[in-house]
């Protein structure tokens, strides 16, 4: 008697494990993500009269508070460049930087309903994201402004300087899901425009702006564990 009690015990036991399980399909997300991206720049607000596009690359870590709601430490180091000798100050510069952000990033998935609608479905992993930076600047190239030189008047830089800034970024975040509907790989695209505090990206401390730079980038996330539950279906 005691061990059919106990085999229905399990039984019971077992169908339930397994019911909820099936219920989670698609609910689960890893809480961490490490990644890899490569981006292209513009050293797009400064004080030289020609724009020039360079590589840069980063490092990210990023902790999900859900499948919608990101926090992004990226490591990143490249180059900007800008100005040529056919302009009328002549003005160009070489700066290869270092810099180190945290972002708050929020996807439309967790405002919306994507569950109705394949547009809405569609809409879901695009994204507005924003922070806090710090860039080391290395300018390795610089030439003195032409139109001042005729003058005799130079402008003085600092080679090496810091600097504190702001990143703003649209982008978008194809999710690719693994047998049980968690988010495993994630493909971002996205656009950033960083706002600098202070004039020295360029080594022209000169104009009445701060500097500015752009970027577009391609990366690679991948999961890493610490598996949770999301309060509504991810996949669909």
């Amino acid at each position: 008697m005691i061990k059919s009690i106990l085999k229905i015990s399990i039984i019971i036991l077992l169908c339930f494990v397994s019911f909820f399980a099936k219920a989670q399909i698609g609910f689960d997300y890893a809480q961490y993500d490490v990644g890899f991206a490569a981006g292209i720049n513009q050293a797009s607000s400064t004080d030289v009269q020609t724009l020039k596009t360079t590589p840069s690359i980063n490092l990210n870590f990023t902790y999900n508070q859900g499948p919608f709601v990101n926090y992004v430490f990226n490591v990143e180091v490249g180059r900007l460049k800008g100005g040529s000798p056919a302009t009328s100050t002549q003005r160009q510069f070489e700066n290869h930087f270092s810099a180190y952000s945290f972002r708050v990033q929020v996807q439309a998935g967790e405002l919306i309903d994507y569950s109705r609608s394949a547009v809405a479905n569609a809409f879901k992993n695009l994204y507005l994201s924003s922070g806090l930076g710090y860039i080391n600047n290395n300018v390795v190239y610089r030439t003195q402004d032409a139109l001042l030189l005729e003058q005799g008047l130079e402008l003085p830089y600092e080679r090496k300087t810091n600097e504190i800034f702001i990143p703003l970024r649209l982008g978008y975040e194809f999710k690719l899901f693994n047998s049980y509907n968690q988010p495993a790989v994630k493909i971002d695209l996205g656009y950033q425009y960083n706002f600098i505090m202070g004039d020295n990206l360029d080594a022209y401390v000169a104009g009445a702006h701060n500097d500015a730079y752009s970027q577009v980038t391609l990366g690679f996330k991948f999961a890493i564990g610490g598996v949770t539950s999301y309060r509504k279906q991810i996949h669909y």
